[in-house]
């Protein structure tokens, strides 16, 4: 027997419409590529997509063709993650800090119909456009005016012009939640890079699980700023729960140094940000050297890669921020898992809180994990024993979009590559990528842990842990160090500093100071290339 309840599709375009008859009023703010702040409303987000929606359906798309767009966090990129999605296209949000060969490739490899571009980016579209052979109409994100002459794409006009004859109402269509909302391809750090193809139902149950209080907590009385790029898995969902609650978005551009950030957050009354820990360390590293402090922020949520103990401290103690660590993967929507305190956590020690929040955190409502052995057997939660990391949940992939890669799932679940524990509590803990576990002498070393350690230091501005061939021990690890500019620090002392914070034979063997360390198109460590870079290092003494 079935229940007797209304039958409506999940889809996309109701969440602009319940935003804009139920929190019409509340603010959009984008600092804008021209430089200025833009203001505007739900009310006008939904008429601008409806727009969007009449003019594509006027370049006589197909269903489920690709719109990409290749742009920063602000207004128009929001009304093309309504209008794009709501008519039945995919929207493919393509990264720009990817090579242009690869964006050649992924345009191509996804059969992009349109591309609609932040003018940040024409330099790369007109040094690609005539590589990308499905695309047939790009679309400039600027008024008419700021359109130069000549730019040698065919047939380019301006979003502004594009959308302005548009009526302002429109019939969405209504379909099949299951059919594809959008896309995002992942890094590629290992072949070419892969798809996961996004539903309007994964969509939809992803905005309100990750709304939930014990997820990241988003409501009306929220100012929310999205710094994890929208082009990087849909900024982690944030555009759509803050339209399911009403929460004020506010966009930092193409901005996103420290300085900017922190600006932006202080006029915008900002509550809530999110964004991997790079950013945050330009912000701190701002803040600390004009002694400025927060009005108005009270939590922010870090993922991406794991977030440095010392981070966390600051924020917390030092701002009085809540830091809510978080994990997912591209292939997860991606929101997996986020570190908020149970009751039980609240009357803990400041050490053994710190503990807590420095694991990646337990499971929201909708995805389900388990960790395995080599061989596959299910491990125990005791927050001691680590296996591979499986996932799965009604937003993670399948498979991948053209079936690249094989197989995604292993007996219904899919393999993070990630390794972790996971504790009675259910909070996991990332201990390393698969492929970065350190093996030495039959042990596995860490090389997050030992990451955490060297980021604690005061000269110490980011640190990358690999292992290095060893005849002895199979692998030793070094630690690859940028430091803070004006400080200095030994390769000496830093080994000292390892001492008593660390079981002596993880202390990483040698230290090597670089002016950089790789970072990938969403800002995380590139340990491949920094490999390539230190191709031709000796371990001392051997």
């Amino acid at each position: 027997m079935l229940g007797l309840m209304q039958s409506q599709q999940l889809l996309i375009s109701s969440l602009i419409e319940f935003a804009q008859r139920h929190h019409g009023t509340a603010e959009v703010v984008s600092r804008r590529v021209e430089g200025d702040i833009h203001r505007y409303t739900y009310e006008d987000v939904a008429q601008r997509a409806r727009k969007v929606a009449h003019a594509l359906d006027k370049l006589e798309l197909a269903f489920s063709d690709r719109v990409a767009t290749l742009a920063w966090n602000g207004y128009r990129h929001l009304e093309l993650y309504f209008g794009v999605s709501g008519t039945g296209k995919v929207l493919h949000t393509l990264n720009p800090r990817l090579h242009p060969d690869q964006i050649v490739w992924i345009a191509n490899h996804a059969e992009d119909k349109v591309l609609c571009f932040d003018m940040t980016f024409l330099p790369i579209v007109k040094a690609v456009h005539g590589r990308c052979t499905t695309i047939k109409h790009f679309i400039a994100l600027c008024d008419a005016d700021k359109l130069p002459a000549d730019t040698g794409i065919p047939g380019l006009q301006s979003y502004e012009a594009w959308i302005a004859a548009q009526p302002t109402q429109y019939s969405w269509p209504e379909f099949d939640e299951n059919s594809a909302s959008s896309m995002c391809y992942t890094s590629g750090t290992t072949g070419n890079p892969k798809a996961a193809l996004y539903s309007h139902r994964s969509t939809m149950l992803h905005a309100m699980a990750g709304a939930l209080p014990d997820a990241l907590s988003m409501s009306a009385r929220d100012s929310v700023l999205p710094v994890v790029p929208m082009f990087h898995v849909n900024a982690w969902g944030l555009p759509y729960s803050a339209a399911m609650t009403g929460a004020k978005l506010v966009f930092p551009g193409p901005a996103m140094d420290g300085k900017s950030i922190f600006e932006l957050i202080e006029a915008e009354e900002v509550s809530f940000a999110a964004g991997v820990p790079t950013v945050w360390q330009m912000m701190l590293a701002h803040m600390q050297t004009g002694n400025l402090r927060f009005s108005t922020l009270k939590r922010t949520v870090i993922g991406g890669s794991a977030c440095p103990p010392a981070m966390i401290t600051a924020f917390n103690d030092v701002y009085g921020v809540e830091v809510l660590h978080a994990w997912g993967m591209t292939e997860m929507s991606p929101l997996g898992t986020v570190c908020t305190l149970k009751n039980k956590h609240l009357s803990m020690s400041p050490a053994d809180k710190m503990t807590v929040r420095l694991k990646q955190g337990r499971g929201i409502f909708g995805v389900d994990m388990k960790i395995v052995d080599g061989e596959g057997s299910e491990l125990p939660w005791d927050g001691k024993v680590y296996g591979d990391l499986l996932v799965k949940g009604p937003w993670v992939i399948k498979e991948y979009f053209k079936g690249e890669g094989g197989a995604a799932l292993v007996d219904g679940w899919f393999p993070t590559g990630d390794v972790a524990t996971i504790d009675s509590d259910g909070y996991m803990q990332i201990t390393d990528r698969s492929k970065d576990v350190i093996k030495s002498g039959g042990e596995w070393i860490s090389s997050i842990d030992v990451e955490n350690v060297a980021m604690a230091h005061p000269a110490v501005a980011m640190a990358a842990c690999i292992g290095m061939k060893h005849p002895k021990w199979d692998e030793r690890p070094i630690i690859a160090v940028v430091k803070k500019p004006g400080a200095e620090v030994s390769r000496d002392e830093l080994i000292a500093f390892y001492e008593g914070k660390t079981a002596k034979w993880q202390i990483p063997d040698d230290v090597v100071f670089v002016e950089a360390i790789p970072l990938g198109g969403t800002g995380k460590m590139q340990k491949t290339k920094l490999r390539d870079m230190l191709r031709d290092y000796k371990l001392p003494g051997v």
